[in-house]
């Protein structure tokens, strides 16, 4: 038992139990309440002790141990508060197996959040040294190590508690044949992430689309992929449904195209179209946004209300907004070359027929409008 067996207090004994008491209580509030002011010394010493640590790994060290070394300080406070209560026997090895079990925890903790914090570690050290670390790798190899820590952990406290990790890795093959049953899936998911991974369609931060899902990608897991969509909402898709759809990359792009038709109306001459056809085509060749490898502007088509002059371009920037800018200045110096030729865009006829007075539609009147 924690407790020591003790009979009724004897005058001989009772004010050192008090003072035992006291004693314990100050020790024990004395680390809770200086356990941040502990932590700050200790990381203070640390960094004298290793000058040549990069600041940005100390930092990374000091954020991922600051929460863990205030609750040692408290088991440390409480170790030593036990060693003065009266009534608490510390050799009980229940005690000392909490005791030993809480600081395990405590470790595997600071090495969590260390590994957590690995991600920007190993972008830099892909920066520096040119690894060429793939995007896609670093958050998993993260993962990873979280993982690795984590069952590391909790086989240690097991094995502080004399249980055999062994036994329960031997009990597994027992029940391994439904254990994959149930994990059909999540193997399908585990095969599709690394498809993704080693082929890399894509990698963080890309547009994609699928038949599935179009946005931006945010996270890539062995299990799932998160992608924001263009209405800000986060789409989690199973990484096997990812495998088997067709991918398309639009930040693969080197350019962006552009098509559209210009529609001339019927009264303009032929002398007019050619000019206008030339002068547009000018307009593209000469402008900064625009790709020049390949370069389309020719009268196109006879339509029923005008003649269309195809435009067929690409655009230098593939970001949309910045495709968007080029499209609407290329379309705003079409305007100015359409009045230099006193020319307008063609308006298509519609035809509105009056039911009002006869059983079958007849033409009243003839009107144009924009379709």
């Amino acid at each position: 038992m924690f407790w020591k067996s003790w009979e009724f207090w004897q005058p001989a004994n009772h004010i050192e139990e008090i003072i035992g008491i006291l004693i314990a209580i100050g020790v024990f509030l004395l680390f809770l309440f200086l356990r941040k002011t502990l932590t700050k010394l200790v990381f203070t010493i640390i960094l004298k002790l290793t000058q040549k640590v990069p600041g940005s790994l100390f930092t990374n060290i000091t954020r991922a141990f600051e929460k863990p070394m205030h609750w040692l300080f408290i088991i440390i406070g409480l170790y030593i508060a036990v060693a003065y209560f009266p009534y608490w026997d510390k050799t009980n090895l229940l005690f000392l197996h909490l005791i030993r079990s809480s600081i395990i925890f405590i470790v595997g903790w600071g090495l969590f959040n260390l590994a957590d914090a690995s991600s920007a570690l190993f972008t830099k050290i892909n920066e520096k040294f040119h690894f060429n670390i793939d995007e896609i790798l670093i958050p998993i190899l993260s993962k990873t190590i979280r993982f690795i820590i984590v069952a590391i952990t909790i086989a240690v406290i097991a094995e502080e508690f004399d249980y055999s990790v062994s036994t329960f890795v031997a009990g597994l093959g027992i029940g391994g044949l439904a254990f994959a049953l149930a994990a059909k899936d999540a193997l399908a998911n585990l095969f599709g992430g690394v498809v993704i991974i080693t082929e890399k369609p894509f990698t963080i931060g890309d547009w994609i689309l699928t038949p599935t899902v179009e946005g931006t990608v945010e996270d890539i897991t062995f299990r799932s992929t998160k992608i924001r969509t263009f209405a800000d909402a986060v789409v989690t898709v199973p990484n096997s449904t990812l495998a088997n759809e067709a991918i398309t990359n639009w930040s693969k792009m080197n350019k962006r195209r552009a098509s559209f038709s210009i529609r001339l109306p019927h009264d303009t001459s032929s002398e007019k179209i050619e000019a206008t056809t030339r002068k547009v085509e000018d307009l593209l060749r000469n402008h900064p946004g625009v790709d020049q490898d390949y370069i389309v502007v020719k009268f196109d088509e006879f339509k029923e209300n005008g003649y269309d002059i195809l435009l067929y371009f690409f655009t230098k920037s593939t970001a949309w907004a910045e495709h968007l800018d080029v499209k609407e200045d290329v379309n705003l110096k079409i305007l100015e070359i359409l009045e230099e030729k006193d020319l307008s865009i063609a308006i298509p006829a519609r035809q509105v027929f009056d039911t009002s007075r006869h059983e079958g539609p007849s033409p009243s009147r003839s009107t144009s409008s924009e379709s």
